[in-house]
């Protein structure tokens, strides 16, 4: 069998929507870290799995918490389970397919800037426990900014204002646009492409990074969720490596990995995947957005952020989380030293009640003792465990005690964000356990 010869070998329906089709694809191994196993070969119960599964995330369509969702696991460098499931939205026309590319939202932060800064600490170019200011100069003269350390950044514990609403700025009362802002076609002004017949003004990054500048940081210091550094961070890789942001990505990372999917404005890549639909938008683009970044912030910066903004398929993403598992080491290179990555996977300020890694996310304080209902992710995750979730519906976690990754994507934003059902039914979390209880036989 040939490399990157895909084999079609079934479409299963579901009782209850025999419409919504489940495909699964048995790839043959793309390269020389990864491969594709049957369950049994990890010993774990494919039955189990498959029927498990098949049931909470047919359940989750017919609740309407997606049109479609797709699952990659792999356990011990082995793909396991690999399936796409429904529709890329309600009108039942285009299936789901393994290798679809999705919008990955806040994923974007720990696959974007976080293995650029990982990578910018080992080389001494950053330091953790130095005040951000050192490298970020406007923040030398702001009284409230100017100690913050890009530890307490990336652990969320500086207590910076969690999110501003750009899109403020550029719409009128009357939610039609500013045309000094934006402008229907491209200009020497108006470089910044936000969507089709979208485009920016080329100054209005600076407005952005003007009102981050500006926005007020609590007393308190807690765990406070904030995305506004991570606008910052492109620039400021930027600044210290002399390359663009996302040339430094696809060179030190996504082409080495083998992630050739993975990146920013698909739409303009010329990719032969279909990319799936986010949200009908009523406020700013006023049609289904697709090819496009959803998030509004990562939008008005011309799809190129590090809040949000990266596109990827699940072998994509499987790559890269395997990559952090192994410490830093994957197919032969070493992309992060092995101490860069465990620290970055450390709770930082468990005192503060602060679960969060550097960028990563990490399983509740007390996890393993919480109730099914109320852990997150799922209860049987290890402590070593970290990832991260995204608005549109993307989740990726990987589980080094375990060696298990774990890939979720969906578009549960369509054809609204309004649609929360993801959230209520605990989906991710029910599907992600099923895995560490799959060498359990079913009651």
């Amino acid at each position: 069998m040939k490399l990157h010869i895909f084999i079609l070998i079934g479409l299963l329906f579901s009782k209850a929507h025999s419409q919504k089709a489940l495909q699964e694809i048995d790839d043959p191994v793309f390269d020389s870290e990864f491969g594709y196993a049957k369950p049994s070969e990890v010993k774990l119960d494919s039955s189990y799995i498959h029927i498990k599964v098949d049931s909470i995330i047919n359940d989750g369509i017919e609740n309407e918490a997606f049109p479609g969702a797709q699952i990659l696991v792999a356990k011990n460098s082995k793909i396991i389970f690999h399936k796409a499931y429904g529709f890329h939205t309600y009108d039942s026309i285009q299936k789901v397919a393994l290798d679809d590319i999705y919008d990955l939202a806040s994923v974007t932060k720990i696959t974007g800037p976080l293995p650029a800064i990982m990578k910018l600490v080992d080389e001494g170019k950053l330091d953790l426990d130095k005040p951000f200011s050192t490298y970020w100069k406007p923040w030398r003269k702001i009284k409230d900014k100017k100690n913050l350390t890009l530890r307490e950044i990336l652990a969320h514990q500086a207590g910076l204002t969690p999110y501003i609403v750009f899109l403020n700025e550029v719409l009128k009362r009357n939610g039609k646009v500013k045309k000094r802002f934006v402008q229907t076609s491209a200009s020497s002004g108006f470089e910044n492409q936000a969507y089709d017949g979208l485009f920016i003004k080329n100054n209005f990054k600076r407005k952005m990074i003007q009102m981050i500048n500006r926005s007020k940081v609590s007393e308190e210091k807690k765990y406070k969720y904030s995305g506004l550094t991570f606008l910052i961070f492109p620039q400021l890789i930027e600044q210290l490596t002399g390359q663009s942001y996302e040339n430094y990505l696809e060179q030190h990372f996504y082409k080495p990995l083998g992630a050739s999917n993975m990146g920013f404005r698909p739409k303009t890549k010329g990719y032969t995947n279909r990319i799936v639909p986010t949200e009908q938008d009523t406020l700013f683009r006023h049609t289904l957005t697709q090819g496009w970044v959803h998030d509004e912030n990562a939008s008005l910066l011309g799809g190129v952020s590090g809040n949000a903004g990266l596109f990827a398929t699940a072998t994509d993403l499987a790559k890269l989380m395997q990559m952090y598992m192994q410490y830093g080491f994957y197919n032969g290179k070493r992309f992060v030293s092995e101490a860069t990555i465990k620290e970055f996977i450390k709770v930082q300020y468990p005192e503060n009640e602060n679960r969060r890694g550097l960028g990563f996310d990490k399983p509740l304080l007390g996890n393993d003792t919480l109730d099914h209902k109320e852990a997150y992710p799922a209860k049987l995750v290890s402590l070593e465990s970290f990832g991260h979730s995204g608005f549109t519906g993307t989740f990726v976690w990987a589980d080094p005690k375990n060696q298990l990754v774990y890939i979720f994507l969906s578009n549960r934003v369509n054809p609204t964000r309004a649609h929360r059902n993801l959230y209520k039914l605990k989906i991710r979390e029910a599907v992600q356990q099923v895995f560490y209880t799959a060498n359990v036989p079913a009651d």
